[in-house]
């Protein structure tokens, strides 16, 4: 079956319904709810980890040698580290990010005695004040601090709030869907993933289509401090594909627009044959692409081959300007990635090999290209 139409309206709707939602790694219970309420919806069964990692399984004409699609509902946030004489809170990050990017964001801060508004602010934050000491004060997570909406002048009145050290703060997405197919938003990374699988899924089920094998849909909640699919996947899992943002900067090939193929991340190259099967579906159904290599980043592949999973992995991707920043992406690129889901999902199993963990040799797969270089140099060597 060739690739389905995705249905944009839906995705874009269901993209928005996840940004509203904060959900720092560690904050995830009521995005869990959220997306485990659409899959129901949609049909498919739910279950779910302790700590809330989603999977949906939705049959096929086997079990065995199943493929799973995984995204991750988890963002980036931070958490207070200190409360200060001065009624301000220090801060740490959740998950890896400058902050260069969180002076001047909008926060909200959960405690148990409730949730307070606040801004991140430079520790010389007034030109008034300070003047030229603005421009000159170093950029750091030591060098920023927020200021909470409400009577906090102290650490004494902070105290009385409920605020206390570990609650988590949740950093406005403030999102901006233009009418040209660009958005903004922070923490795109990976609310458009999730919303580019749920459509999917609602593709698939629209149009009863029929899959060689199980596809589990999964949904990672600890992705952005390195823990992502480690503790999610299921022996009868033969391969995977995450989806994630792409690195659309100078010195990337990586594109706001349609499918970017990361080919190897910090970890090292993902799987030759699964990788080269979704570049082959994509050119079949004329979905546009690109390759790309992505020197300091790790997916939720990565921690699922670090945990001891024995999957073929591949991440495809969707570019994002500013990545871990003022993120921007384009609809044509979520669109994109949409389709090829439908394309892979539908597609029929080449390594038949697969469907046993533990084999010999007989279908082990081939690279032709490497076994056509070591015929040559077998052929060179003199013999006696």
């Amino acid at each position: 079956m060739p690739r389905l139409d995705i249905d944009i309206h839906y995705l874009t709707n269901q993209l928005k319904a996840l940004l509203a939602i904060p959900s720092p790694t560690g904050y995830t219970d009521t995005i869990v709810r959220h997306v485990t309420g659409e899959l129901e919806r949609l049909g498919l069964p739910v279950e779910l980890t302790r700590r809330g990692a989603i999977q949906a399984v939705r049959q096929g004409s086997r079990r065995a040698s199943a493929r799973a699609i995984v995204a991750h509902v988890d963002t980036l946030g931070a958490q207070v580290k200190a409360i200060k004489e001065n009624g301000r809170l220090e801060l740490v990050p959740i998950g890896t990010w400058s902050a260069r990017f969180a002076e001047g964001a909008r926060v909200t801060i959960f405690s148990e005695a409730g949730t307070y508004r606040g801004t991140i602010l430079p520790l010389k934050a007034s030109g008034h004040t300070y003047n030229e000491e603005v421009d000159s004060l170093p950029v750091g997570w030591p060098y920023v601090e927020l200021r909470i909406d409400a009577l906090a002048r102290t650490g004494r009145e902070v105290e009385r709030l409920g605020i206390e050290i570990g609650d988590t703060v949740a950093v406005d997405p403030q999102p901006e869907f233009l009418d040209n197919g660009f958005i903004n938003s922070r923490h795109l990374d990976d609310k458009a993933g999730v919303a580019c699988m749920l459509a999917a899924i609602e593709s698939l089920e629209r149009n009863r289509a029929v899959t060689p094998v199980d596809i589990h849909w999964l949904f990672s909640i600890a992705e952005e401090v390195g823990v992502g699919a480690a503790s999610i996947l299921t022996p009868d899992v033969a391969s995977m594909v995450a989806i994630d943002n792409g690195t659309s900067a100078p010195g990337q090939n990586s594109s706001e627009f349609g499918v970017t193929l990361a080919m190897a991340d910090q970890t090292g190259p993902f799987d030759y044959h699964l990788t080269k099967k979704l570049a082959r579906l994509c050119r079949d159904e004329e979905i546009r692409y690109q390759k790309d290599v992505f020197r300091y980043y790790r997916s939720d592949s990565a921690s699922a081959i670090a945990a001891g999973h024995d999957v073929r992995t591949a991440l495809i991707t969707f570019g994002v300007d500013a990545s871990h920043g003022w993120e921007r992406i384009h609809v044509h690129a979520l669109r994109s990635l949409a389709e090829l889901v439908t394309a892979y999902a539908t597609s029929p199993v080449e390594i038949e090999r697969d469907l046993e963990v533990h084999a010999g040799i007989e279908g082990f797969t081939r690279q032709p290209l490497a076994e056509a270089t070591q015929e040559l140099t077998e052929e060179a060597e003199p013999t006696d």
